[in-house]
C-alpha cells in the first residue's frame, strides 16, 4: 500500500509538471518528453481495483418487480389460487434447493439447464428446476399415497433468457397435482378443466389446449422403426414442432441424431395430424398403430378423456395433436399444453409471442424412482406459466394506460387545522385496531390540500377529517375522494360506516 501511495504521489507531481509546462507554452519536445514520463508512471501504477466501477444491475435472466407490477402479480395469483382451492387442493412447500441426485436424470436433455451449487458442507446440491420432482420426492419421503395439492414457488433454469417473451432464469411456477390410484382419466379431465377455468378467468385471449399421450408417441416411434435407445431424444426433436418447421425437425433427427430418413418420413406422416375425438377414432382403426399395445391403451384413454371433457363443457378448447411431445422424461401418459391462439391486439399493443402459457401431464413412475421399494403413486398435474401471463397483462395495462392501485388503504386520517397530530394518531390507531386499512401523512401539520391530493394519487377512496369543531361535537367528517361529498359521522359509528362504504364485512369472526 505504501509503495502504491508513493507512486500515486509521483503521478500527481508529474501531472502538475506537465500542466505547468503547457501553461508556460514550453517547447513541444519538452512537453512530449514529460508526458512520456507521466504515462510510464501511470503504467507502473496500474488500475486501482478498489475504485473500479461497480455496475448496479440484476443478474442475467432475473428482474425486480415494482409495486405496480406486484399488484398485477397478486391479482393473477389470487385468481389461480382461488381456482385451486375451489377444486379442493391443499398447499405445501419444499426447499428451494434439493440434493443433486434428486434432480439428476429426470429432465432428459433439459438436465443441462439445472443450476448446481458449490459444495458447502458435504452435500452436492442443485436449485430446483421445477416443482414436480420435489413433489414426487415429498410423496416418497412421507409415504403418501393420496393428495391433491397446489404449490406456488420460484424455480431456476440456466436457460438463454428472453425477457420480452416472459422467459427467465428465475421464475414462478403455479402447480396443481392429484396423486393417488383412481379410475382412468377422471383426475386428468379435472386438471384440463382447471387449466381452462384459469386461462378463461385471466382474460388473456383465446387459447387452445393441445393433448397427446406418451404411450401413443412411443407406439408411433416403435411402428415407424425408431430404435428404443433413441425414443427420448427423437421425442425432444418432435417437441420443437411448435417452434420450427417439419423440415428443420427432420434434418435434426437425421443429421444430428442419426435417424434413417425413411423412418423420419413415417414419423412425419403422423406428427403433422391434429383434430378432435374423430382423429382418435381414426387412429384406433389405423392398421399399424392399433396393433401396438401401448398406443392402443393411450388411444382408448384419450377417447374416454374426450367424453369427460365434453361433460365438463370444454371439449371445444381441446385439440388432439400428435406433434405434442413434452420433452421431460418423467411423463408416462396423457400430456397437454395450452397456447394462445393469438395475442389480443388492443389499441397500441405490439403482437407478443409468448408461446405456451400452461402445461402438464401424467407421470405414474416418478414417485417410484425415490421410493426404496419402488412403490408407485400415480400422479397427474398441471403448471401455469405465470411469467408469460404477466408479460401479456403488463403490456395490456401499459397500452390502455390503466391505473393500478398498489395499496389497499381504505381511508386516510387527515386534519383540517394545525396541532392535531395527537388526535390523528389516536384515530388511526382506533381504525387499525378495528381492522381498517388506514394511513396518515408523516407530518405534524400537513396542509389539507396535500392530504387530499395524496388520496387521489394513491387511489384511497375515503378521508376521515378531524377538525377542532368536529372534536367538540364528537364527530368525524368522512369525505368521499371521488364525489367530494362530506358527511359528519359520530366517532363511535365511524368504523361501521367505513366498512359499509368499502364493502368490508361488518364483523370479523
Amino acid at each position: 500500500m505504501a509503495e502504491r501511495a508513493a507512486l500515486e504521489e509521483l503521478v500527481k507531481l508529474q501531472g502538475e509538471r506537465v500542466r505547468g509546462l503547457k501553461q508556460q507554452k514550453a517547447s513541444a519536445e519538452l512537453i512530449e518528453e514529460e508526458v512520456a514520463k507521466l504515462l510510464k508512471l501511470k503504467a507502473q501504477l496500474g488500475p486501482d481495483e478498489s475504485k473500479q466501477k461497480f455496475v448496479l444491475k440484476t443478474p442475467k435472466g432475473t428482474r425486480d418487480y415494482s409495486p405496480r407490477q406486484m399488484a398485477v402479480r397478486e391479482k393473477v395469483f389470487d385468481i389461480i389460487i382461488r381456482c385451486f382451492k375451489r377444486h379442493g387442493a391443499e398447499v405445501i412447500d419444499t426447499p428451494v434447493f434439493e440434493l443433486k441426485e434428486t434432480l439428476t436424470g429426470k429432465y432428459g436433455e433439459d438436465s443441462k439447464l439445472i443450476y448446481d451449487l458449490k459444495d458447502q458442507g458435504g452435500e452436492l446440491l442443485s436449485l430446483r428446476y421445477d416443482l414436480t420432482v420435489p413433489f414426487a420426492r415429498y410423496l416418497a419421503m412421507n409415504k403418501l399415497n393420496n393428495i391433491k395439492r397446489y404449490h406456488i414457488a420460484k424455480v431456476y433454469r440456466r436457460d438463454n433468457p428472453a425477457m420480452t417473451r416472459g422467459r427467465y432464469r428465475e421464475f414462478y411456477q403455479c402447480d396443481f397435482d392429484i396423486a393417488g390410484n383412481f379410475d382412468p382419466m377422471i383426475p386428468d379431465a379435472e386438471c384440463l378443466k382447471i387449466m381452462c377455468e384459469i386461462l378463461s378467468s385471466l382474460q388473456i385471449g383465446d387459447f387452445l389446449v393441445k393433448v397427446n399421450d406418451r404411450r401413443i408417441l412411443d407406439g408411433m416411434f416403435a411402428i415407424c422403426g425408431v430404435p428404443d435407445s433413441k425414443f427420448r431424444t427423437i421425442c425432444s426433436s418432435v417437441d420443437k414442432l411448435d417452434k420450427v418447421s417439419w423440415e428443420e425437425v427432420k434434418n435434426e433427427m437425421v443429421g444430428e441424431k442419426g435417424l434413417a430418413p425413411e423412418v423420419a418420413d413415417r414419423i412425419g406422416d403422423y406428427v403433422q395430424q391434429h383434430g378432435g375425438v374423430s382423429l382418435v377414432e381414426q387412429l384406433l382403426q389405423d392398421p399399424k398403430l392399433s396393433q401396438n399395445k401401448q398406443a392402443l391403451e393411450g388411444l382408448r384413454d384419450l377417447k374416454l378423456l374426450f367424453e369427460y371433457l365434453a361433460l365438463f363443457g370444454i371439449d371445444d378448447k381441446i385439440s388432439f395433436d400428435l406433434s405434442l411431445a413434452r420433452g421431460l422424461d418423467y411423463y408416462t401418459g396423457v400430456i397437454y399444453e395450452a397456447v394462445l391462439l393469438q395475442t389480443p391486439a388492443q389499441a397500441g399493443e405490439e403482437p407478443l409471442g409468448v408461446g405456451s402459457v400452461a402445461a402438464g401431464g401424467r407421470y405414474d413412475g416418478l414417485v417410484g424412482m425415490f421410493d426404496p421399494k419402488g412403490r408407485k403413486v400415480p400422479c397427474v398435474g398441471l403448471s401455469i406459466g405465470v411469467e408469460r401471463i404477466f408479460s401479456i397483462v403488463e403490456q395490456r395495462l401499459e397500452a390502455l394506460e390503466e391505473k393500478v392501485r398498489t395499496t389497499e388503504t381504505q381511508v386516510l386520517v387527515a386534519s383540517a387545522q394545525k396541532k392535531l397530530l395527537e388526535e390523528r394518531l389516536k384515530l388511526v390507531s382506533e381504525l387499525w385496531d378495528a381492522g381498517i386499512k388506514a394511513e396518515l401523512l408523516y407530518k405534524k401539520n400537513p396542509k389539507l390540500l396535500n392530504q387530499l391530493q395524496y388520496c387521489e394519487e394513491a387511489g384511497i377512496p375515503l378521508v376521515a377529517i378531524i377538525g377542532e369543531q368536529e372534536l367538540k361535537d364528537g364527530v368525524i367528517k368522512l369525505r368521499s375522494v371521488t364525489s367530494r361529498e362530506e358527511v359528519d359521522v359520530r366517532r363511535e359509528d365511524l368504523v361501521e360506516e367505513i366498512k359499509r362504504r368499502t364493502g368490508q364485512p361488518l364483523c370479523v369472526c
